[in-house]
């Protein structure tokens, strides 16, 4: 009974041995391994990296040989395995499945576009599309409508599906869960909902994202950007905040001064209080260059009365559906807080400046229009 004990004490020791000597190896390859991959990493670095900026690769588009991989979101690794094989840059998706799970990069690659070649090894691919994705910068002024947002994506070589984001920006229910987007009121003769919340900044987009990551990454500014106090000025005022969205739209058209900016919402809620049409050139001009037309610094009756809808504010009472433009924050902030005076007119200048001269009565504006309207025809014909 006693040398069974011994032995089974025995066995017991020589196995808690033998199963430390295993883990200590373990250990000093797993470690040996770790140590590697990181001396690797550090190569890659320096491989890849420019010296003066860490944050960019020297591998790009136009990098000799170079094969674009575009991880969209939610993909997961055996997802990606299938597209490098598709793409020809790995010939066993199963391999490159395994290692990432071994390596640690299981879950750690980043949606967005990558840029590989087909002689780099396994590590060296994993370790790219950790990297943070290749993207474009796109600035966005002040004053631009939804057609001339998509036509800088598209100069800026993002690449969308335009039917997409047409429809999105015409029904945007996938984007209620921001509170602005579900107070929008969706009037008749308002064809992109989302105008007006295309928030002018500069941006970082993916050359092939998504269209809805397109709209969100515009909405998330102007999230930020609509403060609490817009808010609460807007219902002040007896209005929505879309409605002043839209009246900062025309402003942001109407003027290029940010000290014109104020005085000019005041015109135009003046004429709103009594029962006056805005009977702004903006709207009339945006409508022409939806339609392919010129925009003109002084519209004829002619160019008026072509223009029909409610998008003509001289023939229809109140503010257009929607607004004409994104404006910027001095525009909406113009809205909400217009200047004390009694103006009801003013007229662009036409000197160059892009200043206006406002008016408190019809025959005043009057003469003022035919005073700088005959100017602005001496200086064309002496310029011709």
């Amino acid at each position: 009974m006693l040398a069974r004990r011994v032995k089974r004490t025995l066995m017991t020791v020589v196995t808690i041995f033998v199963l430390l000597v295993i883990a200590a190896i373990g250990f000093y390859f797993g470690m040996t391994y770790v140590i590697s991959q990181n001396t690797r990493f550090d190569q890659l670095d320096a491989e890849f990296l420019k010296p003066e900026d860490e944050n960019k690769f020297k591998i790009g588009k136009d990098t000799k040989g170079a094969i674009e991989i575009y991880i969209p979101r939610a993909a997961d690794t055996a997802d990606i395995a299938e597209i490098l094989k598709d793409r020809n840059v790995i010939s066993n998706p199963l391999v490159f499945t395994v290692l990432s799970k071994f390596n640690g990069f299981d879950g750690a690659y980043l949606a967005g576009t990558h840029y590989v070649t087909d002689d780099m090894s396994y590590d060296e691919i994993m370790y790219i599309l950790t990297q943070k994705p290749n993207a474009v910068r796109v600035t966005f002024p002040e004053g631009l409508t939804y057609s001339e947002v998509k036509e800088r994506l598209t100069a800026a070589g993002v690449s969308f599906d335009e039917m997409r984001l047409d429809s999105l920006m015409k029904n945007p229910q996938l984007f209620i869960d921001y509170p602005f987007v579900a107070a929008i009121d969706p009037k008749p003769g308002r064809d992109w909902l989302l105008q007006g919340y295309l928030y002018p900044d500069t941006y970082e987009f993916d050359m092939n994202t998504d269209e809805e990551t397109i709209i969100r990454t515009f909405l998330n500014n102007a999230q930020k950007k609509l403060q609490d106090k817009y808010f609460d000025q807007a219902a002040a005022q007896g209005i929505s905040l879309d409605e002043a969205i839209t009246m900062a739209s025309i402003i942001q058209i109407e003027t290029s001064l940010n000290e014109e900016m104020r005085t000019i919402s005041e015109v135009f809620w003046n004429r709103m209080d009594r029962d006056m049409p805005l009977g702004t050139d903006a709207t009339i001009n945006y409508m022409r260059k939806e339609a392919g037309l010129e925009t003109k610094l002084w519209l004829s009756q002619a160019d008026i009365d072509a223009i029909a809808g409610p998008y003509n504010t001289y023939t229809n009472p109140g503010l257009p559906p929607g607004p004409i433009c994104s404006p910027g924050d001095l525009a909406i902030k113009a809205a909400l807080w217009p200047a004390s005076h009694d103006y009801l007119y003013f007229v662009a200048k036409g000197d160059g400046t892009g200043s206006s001269d406002f008016s408190y009565t019809l025959e005043e504006h009057n003469a003022k229009v035919a005073k700088y309207q005959a100017a602005s025809l001496n200086s064309q014909e002496n310029n011709g």
